[in-house]
C-alpha cells in the first residue's frame, strides 16, 4: 500500500510543494474543471483518474464552515465565516495566491454545530454565483471579484430561512439562477437577479437542486422540508412530489438518478428508498443508508455512501440500486464523505483519512492514503486537474497533488 502522511504544519505543506508534484503550470483541458457542487455531470464523480504518490501543494485558512470547493479556468472558489462575517475567497488553483475575496456581514448560526457556511458556490462562464445561510445571493465576476449584482430573498422576497439556514448551491440552468428556497425553489434571471418564478414563501430543505430531462422538458428536484419536489425549470410549475419526512426537515442529501428511477437518502434513523421517477410508492425502502448530509455515489449499479449520523458510530457502505442489498459495510470514523475519479472511490472521514481505492462491490482495499491535518473534515473533496482538494470545519483547505493516469 502507498502511504502519504500530510503534516499539519503549514511549512511542511510548503515544502511539500516546494519539492515539486509534477503538474505542468499550463493551463488543462476545461472537462476537468469541478465548477459547482458535485462535479461537471452533479454525480460526485470525475472523469480524472489519479495515480500516486500524493504530496501537500497548497494551504489556506478561510474561516468556519462546510462548504465544497468549485474549481474552473484556474480559479478556486470557496467561502468561509470569522467574526460574523462571511467571505468568499478566489485563489489561484496552481499557487493557493488568494486572487481577490469578498466579505459581507453574517451570523455564524452555530446551532448545535460550528456554523458557518453550508454551500459551495457555482462557476457558470465568467460569474461565480453564491447564496449565504441567511439568504444573501451575490453574483460575481470571476477574474476580478466585482459584484456584477446581489440580492437578499429574506429582506427583499420574504421567504424563510430554515433553521439551519440556506444550504443548497445554485443551480445555473440556461439563463436561470434556480435556488432551493421556498417550498419548490425560486428562480433569478442570472444576468440581473431579478425573480422569474418563485414557490410559496414555506420552509425549504438543504439539498442542491438537480436538472433532469425528461421528454423535451428539463425539471428541477428539490428537496423541500417534507419533500422532494420537480417542478419545470422555466417556470417553476409543479411537475410531481414525493412525501420524504426526516426529523428536523433535514432533507439535506441529494436525489440520485439513474434511467427512470430516483433514490432518496436522509439521516436521523429515515433511511432511503429508490423510487420509480413520478410514482409516489417506493421500489423499495429501507433503513440499509442513512446519509445525514453528504450523498452517496452511484457507480456501476452499487451506490458508496457513508451511513449514520455524527451522533452516532458511521460506516462506509456498498448498496445495490436496484434492490437495497447490502454488498460490504465497513466502520469510518466520523462523518465522513464520498466522491470518485473515474472508478476509484475517494473516502474522507470526519477524522481527516483520505483513502483512495477502487470501487468494488467486493469491499473497499485503499491503494493509497493521506492524513490531513487535526480537524472534523465533514466537507466532500473535489477532484480537479490532478489535485484533490480539501476543506475542514476549522476553515483549512489543503491542496494535495495526485499524479493523473
Amino acid at each position: 500500500m502507498n502511504t502519504t502522511r500530510i503534516l499539519a504544519a503549514a511549512a511542511a505543506l510548503l515544502a511539500g510543494s516546494a519539492a515539486g508534484a509534477g503538474l505542468s503550470s499550463a493551463a488543462s483541458a476545461e472537462e476537468d474543471d469541478w465548477p459547482h457542487w458535485r462535479g461537471p455531470n452533479r454525480t460526485g464523480i470525475s472523469g480524472e483518474t489519479l495515480g500516486g504518490p500524493i504530496s501537500a501543494r497548497w494551504k489556506a485558512d478561510v474561516g468556519i464552515g462546510f462548504s465544497s470547493m468549485a474549481v474552473a479556468k484556474g480559479r478556486v472558489v470557496t467561502l468561509g465565516n470569522a467574526n460574523d462575517t462571511d467571505t468568499v475567497f478566489c485563489f489561484d488553483a496552481e499557487k493557493g495566491d488568494v486572487l481577490w475575496k469578498h466579505s459581507y456581514a453574517s451570523d455564524l448560526g452555530d446551532k448545535y454545530f460550528e456554523g458557518g457556511t453550508t454551500h459551495t458556490p457555482t462557476i457558470d462562464g465568467d460569474r461565480v454565483y453564491t447564496i449565504g445561510r441567511w439568504g444573501d445571493v451575490f453574483c460575481f465576476d470571476l477574474a476580478t471579484g466585482k459584484i456584477a449584482w446581489s440580492a437578499n430573498l429574506v429582506k427583499d422576497a420574504g421567504f424563510p430561512p430554515p433553521s439551519w439556514g440556506f444550504g443548497g448551491s445554485p443551480l445555473v440552468h440556461e439563463n436561470l439562477l434556480v435556488l432551493n428556497v421556498g417550498d419548490a425553489g425560486v428562480a433569478l434571471d442570472k444576468t440581473t437577479g431579478k425573480i422569474v418564478w418563485k414557490s410559496g414563501a414555506q420552509e425549504c430543505g438543504y439539498s442542491t437542486p438537480l436538472p433532469l430531462r425528461r421528454g423535451g422538458e428539463t425539471l428541477v428536484l428539490i428537496g423541500s422540508a417534507k419533500s422532494y419536489v420537480a417542478v419545470n425549470a422555466k417556470t417553476g410549475a409543479e411537475v410531481w412530489r414525493v412525501k420524504w419526512i426526516t426529523q428536523y426537515g433535514v432533507n439535506a442529501a441529494d436525489p440520485i438518478v439513474d434511467g427512470d428511477k430516483m433514490f432518496l437518502s436522509t439521516g436521523y434513523g429515515k433511511g432511503a428508498a429508490l423510487f420509480k421517477l413520478g410514482e409516489a410508492e417506493p421500489v423499495w425502502q429501507s433503513k440499509v443508508l442513512r446519509t445525514q448530509m453528504n450523498p452517496a455515489v452511484l457507480i456501476a449499479g452499487h451506490l458508496y455512501g457513508v451511513d449514520g449520523d455524527s451522533t452516532e458510530k458511521t460506516a462506509l457502505k456498498c448498496v445495490e440500486f436496484a434492490t437495497g442489498a447490502v454488498k460490504w459495510s465497513q466502520p469510518i470514523p466520523g462523518s465522513g464523505s464520498v466522491t470518485a475519479a473515474g472508478s476509484d472511490l475517494l473516502v474522507l472521514s470526519g477524522a481527516g483519512g483520505l483513502s483512495i481505492g477502487p470501487a468494488s462491490a467486493e469491499g473497499f482495499k485503499p491503494t493509497l492514503n493521506a492524513t490531513l491535518p487535526a480537524g472534523k473534515w465533514w466537507t466532500v473533496p473535489v477532484v480537479a486537474h490532478g489535485r484533490i482538494y480539501c476543506r475542514s470545519a476549522e476553515g483549512q483547505v489543503v491542496c494535495l497533488d495526485a499524479q493523473k493516469r
